[in-house]
């Protein structure tokens, strides 16, 4: 199995090289667009974290953009950190990645808030740029473009290549467990102008639409936990209007990226999914060279068995070392390999302290055990 390792652009300095090599993975993949958080530095001698204070772009923000444009990060020290950090990877003959994070903007979508997804209560996700918009896509497409430019690079890693929903960690979060898994999917179907346009076209109405979910909404938020009762022609064209969406800005992204490059999806086998990784729609399965699947649970393994049963694609077990209840490492890859993975995606390099180093050197020596 070949292995990546995820970083952030600030953990990449000398020591950080030699931990890389004498881990062994085959590929590090560094941010480039990323989104907001703070991050714990726990290899930095001068502090505990980073902060991150909004998504950013980590390479020279340079003019031509149009009304979404991304904003760079004053708190590293050098405007194109991410290309830093990927050369001094290539100098050290270590395989460097592209990690691009698309849709997760809170900075764009408070700004522009007319782009965001929007649920059936009319409800702006500032979080998440719905990919329905024109002006979504081209942002993604030249997004993509400019965290390229001049970089060498084999492999680009996309993240939240589609649409985000309700539950994808805002500021403060407050609504996990609230809401059950049913309740979150109807609460995750974006009804802004563009998707709505989308419904009409294809034989539904918009404003009874709407209705129909916030009903559904409203009773599963009561308690009632059955599996969500739309109309099954309903659910069709909904799913619809998301996947075309997502298609087309993963293709306008791609074009960017070209044919050299090794694309790989950050993706979920549940087509409904939102999220960092979203739902696999049937065109993504053939038009990608890597579909990378949640493995940060033990629902993981049911992650890869599915992608591997509708992918042809490679597929990817990301998994973490950094999570409150870190796994057997050496018998979760063993298992994951046998579920169809074919590589294994490490969070995070960058993150996992010297504490939690032992689990990612089981995990990188049973994943090249496993040949």
């Amino acid at each position: 199995m070949q292995v990546t390792g995820y970083s952030y652009p600030w953990d990449v300095d000398a020591d950080f090289l030699g931990r890389a090599t004498e881990l062994g993975v085959d590929e590090v993949a560094v941010a480039v667009a990323y989104h907001s958080a703070r991050a714990a530095t726990p290899w930095s001698k001068r502090g505990t974290s980073v902060l991150a204070r909004h998504a950013a772009l980590y390479r020279p923000v340079r003019a031509g953009w149009g009304v979404l444009r991304p904003a760079p990060a004053d708190w590293v020290d050098s405007p194109d950190s991410a290309g830093d950090a990927i050369r001094s990877l290539t100098g050290a003959g270590i395989p460097a990645a592209a990690w691009l994070v698309l849709t997760h903007n809170s900075l764009l979508g408070s700004a522009f808030p007319e782009y965001s997804v929007q649920n059936c209560f009319g409800e702006h996700y500032p979080w998440a740029l719905c990919p329905a918009h024109e002006e979504v896509c081209e942002f993604a497409a030249r997004l993509t473009a400019e965290a390229l430019t001049d970089l060498d690079v084999r492999t680009v890693v996309l993240e939240a290549c589609g649409q985000l929903g309700a539950v994808h960690q805002h500021q403060h979060e407050k609504t996990d467990a609230v809401w059950s898994p049913e309740a979150v999917r109807v609460l995750s179907v974006c009804c802004c102008p563009a998707c709505t346009e989308s419904w009409a076209e294809r034989g539904i109405d918009p404003v009874a639409t709407r209705e129909l979910l916030r009903n559904e909404a409203l009773r599963l938020i009561s308690g009632e936990q059955a599996e969500n009762r739309l109309p099954a022609e309903v659910r069709a064209v909904l799913l619809d209007t998301r996947q075309r969406a997502t298609d087309r800005l993963r293709q306008e992204v791609c074009k960017q990226i070209g044919a050299q490059r090794r694309v790989l999806l950050h993706a979920s086998a549940d087509p409904w999914a939102t999220g960092a990784l979203p739902g696999l729609t049937p065109a993504a399965a053939g038009e990608v060279d890597g579909v990378v699947v949640p493995c940060w649970k033990p629902s993981g393994l049911a992650e890869v068995a599915s992608a591997s049963a509708v992918s042809s694609a490679d597929i990817g077990a990301y998994v973490t070392a950094v999570g409150p209840e870190v796994p057997d490492m050496t018998q979760y890859v063993r298992e994951l390999r046998a579920a169809g993975a074919d590589e294994l995606h490490l969070y995070h390099l960058g993150l996992a302290g010297p504490a939690r180093w032992p689990h990612l050197r089981r995990a990188v020596e049973e994943a090249h055990r496993a040949g």
